[in-house]
């Protein structure tokens, strides 16, 4: 293959993909453009993981997606430093937010909500409102409990908040580890009947919720699925399979 239709096939392909292949050098390095590039986004997803959520603008603007009841918690890790090197304690709640969500929980629910910050305060601040806002005309069918909204918290934290709430079924709306290429990246995590102690094995995930991969439409008639097949069989994990309907391409997203 010469060099012109090498250099023609390698864009065709970059067109299909956001991942770095088919780059061009220079001797035996990369390109500047590409190396640069590279860097840039080793910076974002970087920062990405670092950045501190802020859950008060996110709480008001969270209020006013359904006006909504939003308790605002805390886990077990006291700053970002401590979250990175201490995954347990990402996954359960201090003693304070313990009290708080103890004291608010008077109910029974059918569906609690939990976003948390996660590996990716970004993605949780650019999608977790319209994603709850394409959810919620497709949740009318189940009780709501309040929302929770937690700072340095893993997916698993919402175990806890879910059995503490009395949810049959906890979704939490978590930022996902970034990538070279999505630093915004948001994951759902569906479990049934939560409790501390729950594993991944006994959770459903939709992942890469981002501008360019799943839309919010996407995501939220994925979800409505899951979660009338968790509670006909009063299940979610590994046991629980399913296709999501197929949407037209859309830029809700």
């Amino acid at each position: 293959m010469n060099e012109i239709a090498a250099a023609g096939w390698a864009a065709r392909l970059r067109a299909l993909t956001p991942a770095r292949v088919g780059l061009g050098r220079t001797g035996v390095s990369q390109e500047t453009v590409d190396l640069l590039a590279f860097q840039k986004a080793h910076a974002q997803a970087r920062d990405a993981v670092h950045a501190r959520l802020e859950t008060g603008a996110l709480a008001e603007t969270l209020r006013e997606v359904a006006d909504w009841d939003v308790m605002r918690l805390h886990s077990m890790a006291s700053d970002r430093a401590t979250y990175l090197q201490r995954p347990d304690l990402g996954r359960r709640l201090e003693e304070r937010s313990r009290a708080t969500l103890n004291e608010a929980a008077r109910a029974s629910y059918d569906v609690g909500f939990v976003v948390v910050d996660g590996l990716s305060a970004l993605a949780v601040e650019r999608h977790a409102a319209p994603l709850l806002r394409a959810m919620l005309p497709q949740m009318a069918e189940w009780k709501l409990a309040p929302l929770c909204l937690v700072e340095q918290g893993r997916v698993a934290i919402g175990d806890e908040i879910g059995a503490a709430l009395g949810a049959q079924v906890c979704v939490v709306l978590i930022g996902e580890r970034p990538g070279l290429s999505s630093p915004d990246s948001l994951g759902i995590y569906l479990t049934w009947q939560p409790r501390v102690g729950r594993t991944d094995a006994e959770r459903n995930c939709i992942s890469n919720i981002r501008a360019d991969g799943l839309s919010y439409a996407q995501a939220a008639a994925q979800l409505t699925l899951y979660l009338r097949e968790a509670f006909r069989r009063k299940l979610t994990g590994v046991a629980l399979k399913g296709e999501g309907p197929r949407l037209e391409s859309d830029s809700t997203c």
